[in-house]
């Protein structure tokens, strides 16, 4: 039987966001990528809330059944990071232990370190911290083609949609999510509004940018996988750089998508690393 998420409407910065929000206790942040939404984490959702947690998943800004501005200014790391705050205030959550995977990873890192008050602990999952010293080697540039594609407006919404979303299919390896996806992505106005996560904050520049980036001092969980086909491990290591609260990092066999393949194992570590 497929599980059914149940969400509430929420109005933030003007727009009407999509969120779930099920069980009670110390909350649990979950922020999803690209192309998902919250319907990503149904089998974290169904454990941790078991685990006597309140689990909140919001479908972020362009994604599921959240609004989806055309703007790319609209989707700058600063919108997105003000997005989640206001859903947090509008649940009346002031501190939360926080998972993020894809783009929601980058969005946690930036979240953690602008308010290292509200995040108790993080856990990234597949994206390592974009600050720190810039060594992204040939390997991860070869597994980067995608992002530079999905930056060029109009071309890349007509390739991926093609032949029935051929490329997206194959970009995704073809995974059993991908009808979900397409089924999302299909809304009006939906893939362009998942792209311009990309356009708007995926240059090469917001890699190498000199910002002053606020080290993270909440405890921090790494998880990648070892057949990711988008990141290389390299990144995730070098994270511990940036952090000045404890670091742990942790390795698993599986694809990108961990909430979803590698369930089981990621419930396990979260709730530990809740708990510890």
């Amino acid at each position: 039987m497929k599980y059914v998420l149940k969400g509430k409407k929420l109005n933030v910065n003007g727009l009407q966001f999509h969120v779930v929000d099920e069980g009670s206790g110390t909350a649990v942040l979950l922020l999803h990528g690209f192309p998902d939404s919250s319907y990503l984490w149904r089998k974290q959702i169904q454990q941790l809330v078991k685990a006597g947690y309140r689990v909140i998943a919001p479908d972020l800004r362009g994604f599921g059944e959240s609004d989806k501005p055309q703007e790319i200014e609209a989707y700058n790391m600063q919108l997105l990071v003000s997005d989640v705050i206001g859903i947090l205030k509008e649940l009346n959550v002031d501190r939360v232990k926080l998972v993020g995977h894809d783009w929601g990873a980058l969005l946690g890192w930036s979240l953690t370190s602008i308010f290292p008050n509200i995040v108790e602990k993080y856990v990234p999952i597949s994206v390592g911290h974009p600050g720190g010293r810039f060594q992204m080697q040939i390997d991860q540039f070869e597994k980067s083609w995608y992002v530079f594609m999905f930056q060029t407006e109009h071309y890349a919404e007509k390739f991926l949609t093609k032949n029935n979303w051929e490329l997206l299919r194959e970009w995704g390896r073809n995974h059993s999510e991908q009808e979900k996806w397409i089924e999302e992505l299909s809304r009006p106005g939906a893939l362009r509004a998942a792209l311009n996560w990309y356009r708007a904050n995926g240059s090469l520049k917001f890699y190498v940018n000199k910002r002053v980036t606020p080290k993270i001092k909440s405890p921090t969980l790494g998880i990648w996988s070892s057949f990711d086909p988008f990141l290389t491990e390299a990144k995730m290591l070098q994270s511990s750089e940036m952090i000045e609260g404890a670091w742990r990092y942790e390795r698993l066999t599986g694809s990108h998508w961990v909430p979803l393949d590698q369930a089981e194992k990621l419930n396990d570590l979260l709730i530990e690393f809740f708990e510890k």
